[in-house]
């Protein structure tokens, strides 16, 4: 096989770009789910999405064990891959997108109370419809806010570290 050939597909970062990315939102499909299902349910799919989470902070940090190889440092860059991953995934799959669509929900089943004489029934399902509708649309905005609070604090700190060496 050619080496040229195999270099996309190391490229492929599988908690970035593949069907995998989509454990990192089972917490907000668990939060617009969460006026019709158990709790249980919902907190189910926030371990779904810590799972997620960890896999990828692992993975980053033994990425960037293999390229330091035994060069000086090493655990230190290995850490900030690690820290710098679980911190960004968390904020921006877990905590931030959980908080959002529950607010989302929680408004919305209420305004639906307030608003019309729909039964109890209805109002849940169509918050639910609400919150999953909502997911695509908060995505790439949390996203980049994310990047932007880590690049204005915690990384700048990773930064200041990799000055000293």
């Amino acid at each position: 096989m050619d080496p040229a050939e195999e270099t996309p597909s190391e490229k492929v970062d599988i908690y970035r770009d593949t069907w995998v990315r989509f454990l990192g939102y089972a917490n907000e499909v668990g939060e617009a789910f969460r006026a019709l299902v158990p709790v249980s349910f919902v907190w189910g799919s926030y371990a779904v999405a810590t799972a997620y989470v960890t896999a990828d902070a692992v993975d980053k940090g033994k990425k960037a064990a293999v390229a330091h190889g035994d060069n000086p440092g090493k655990t230190t860059r290995v850490a900030v891959a690690v820290v710098d991953t679980f911190v960004w995934q968390a904020l921006a799959s877990v905590m931030i997108p959980g908080f959002t669509i529950n607010r989302v929900c929680a408004g919305s089943l209420y305004l639906l109370g307030r608003t019309t004489k729909w039964p109890l029934s209805v109002r849940k399902w169509t918050t639910t419809a609400i919150g999953l509708s909502t997911i695509p649309f908060i995505i790439s905005p949390i996203d980049r806010s994310v990047d932007f609070l880590l690049d204005s604090s915690l990384r700048k700190v990773y930064n200041e570290e990799e000055k000293h060496k």
